[in-house]
């Protein structure tokens, strides 16, 4: 296969406005002529119209419509409905966490290995190829990149409260989740104000990407509410807010934003895709951010897979989109550029990410942080219904945080939501 240039940009976002009046596509009847205008449908907020351009420049005859649908779950339940009937797109992004319940119905998706032979994921994170390969062996998408996970900390207000300010220090500090409690704990003490954003996505979503079983078991059965992996996870989150060290502000709020910037909290967490949108958010904390491992073992959180539809209409002209765009090379250049960080393996091996720095974050060791939290990741088996049992435990801890859930009921009031949303 002759992969080349530029990898896409890759984030989880927040919910936006869904806008699909005029989307094309879908009859299935085709071009097969790479050149072929073809319809793009990605996620906004994630700079994708560079993406674009640079292809148009590789590739001066082809032809993109990008459509950029609205969040990563909005553009699911778009492409959910498309493929119901509907005219669907020749190529569409798809979220990880959106992915399994595509993966179940794979002849609903060009199977690349047909495109790209049998070696086309060879290139990627094993796991990450997984991911997106159903039970009859066909491959529906190409990894565009993973979430490696890492916590961004103000080293002034570290300094301020008496703390370690160099990553490896700090990292050796809160190397387990109850040292990162008793940390906090110091902190608050020292300041009176919060030490981490909130628990249900810094703490929570950091500790339940760690497991080794998350809430199916390898074998695809539902195990979330009896998994004692899961709950130790939560557990982790509730004992936090019961320290006293959140300061409630969920991510994606209206805080959110203004408590980076004016020292609301002194820790949030930062997968790599997250980068980018805390410089956007408080640009005037330039050099006083770090970025640190999380506690215990790594993790992952987001990514995403391009794909095409079976019935899209040009799938000679997607295939060379992701032919082009999607290189171990580009991968590496296209992190140093956004943040976003790769899935291909010759990328996260390259000089170019592990000696990735940012001069905002005080030239912390970025690149080689990330880089091993992803290769120390343990992969799980994720099922159709893994996004909505997580948003329910995690808005569970958004309840509880309001003050609408005891502390103590807050498990039982997640599991319970959490059957509720996949009718259990």
């Amino acid at each position: 296969m002759n992969r080349r240039k530029l990898a896409l940009p890759i984030a989880a976002v927040g919910a936006l406005a869904l806008v699909l009046s005029g989307c094309s596509g879908g009859s299935g009847s085709g071009s097969d002529d790479p050149d072929a205008e073809f319809e793009f449908w990605s996620f906004t907020g994630i700079g994708q119209k560079d993406s674009v351009d640079r292809y148009l420049e590789e590739m001066p005859d082809a032809k993109v419509k990008l459509s950029e649908v609205g969040s990563t779950t909005e553009t699911a339940t778009a492409l959910t409905a498309a493929l119901a009937g509907g005219r669907v797109p020749d190529l569409v992004m798809i979220q990880n966490d959106d992915l399994p319940k595509f993966v179940e119905n794979p002849g609903n998706f060009v199977d690349l290995r047909t495109l790209g032979g049998d070696d086309v994921g060879d290139d990627y994170l094993d796991w990450a190829v997984d991911a997106a390969t159903a039970d009859d062996g066909s491959l529906i998408g190409i990894p565009t990149d993973v979430g490696g996970l890492s916590f961004a900390y103000r080293a002034d207000l570290f300094e301020a409260a008496g703390l370690p300010t160099d990553p490896a220090e700090v990292a050796q500090m809160w190397s387990s989740w109850d040292d990162f409690i008793a940390m906090g704990e110091q902190y608050t003490a020292a300041t009176g104000q919060p030490f981490v954003d909130n628990v249900e996505t810094s703490v929570f979503f950091s500790t339940v990407n760690q497991v080794t079983e998350k809430y199916y078991s390898p074998d695809g059965e539902l195990i979330f509410d009896t998994n004692p992996q899961v709950e130790e996870a939560f557990d982790v989150a509730v004992r936090a807010y019961d320290a006293g060290i959140s300061a409630n502000i969920p991510a994606w709020s209206s805080g959110w934003a203004p408590g980076k910037a004016n020292g609301a909290f002194a820790v949030t967490t930062a997968p790599s895709w997250i980068l980018s949108g805390l410089k956007n958010d408080a640009p005037d904390t330039e050099g006083d951010w770090r970025i640190a491992s999380i506690p215990g073992v790594g993790g992952n959180w987001g990514g995403s897979v391009i794909a095409i539809p079976a019935r899209a209409d040009n799938k000679a002209a997607a295939w060379q989109y992701i032919e082009t765009m999607l290189s171990p090379e580009g991968q590496t250049e296209h992190f140093a550029q956004t943040g976003t960080f790769p899935a291909a393996e010759a990328a996260l091996e390259s000089d170019e990410v592990k000696g990735y720095t940012d001069p905002f974050f005080g030239d912390s060791a970025i690149g080689t942080t990330i880089s091993e939290s992803v290769l120390q990741f343990n992969s799980f088996y994720n099922g159709p219904d893994t996004s909505a049992i997580g948003g329910a435990l995690l808005n569970a801890l958004v309840d509880m945080q309001a003050g609408n859930v005891d502390p103590a009921d807050a498990w039982e009031t997640g599991v319970a939501s959490a059957k509720a949303a996949i009718g259990g």
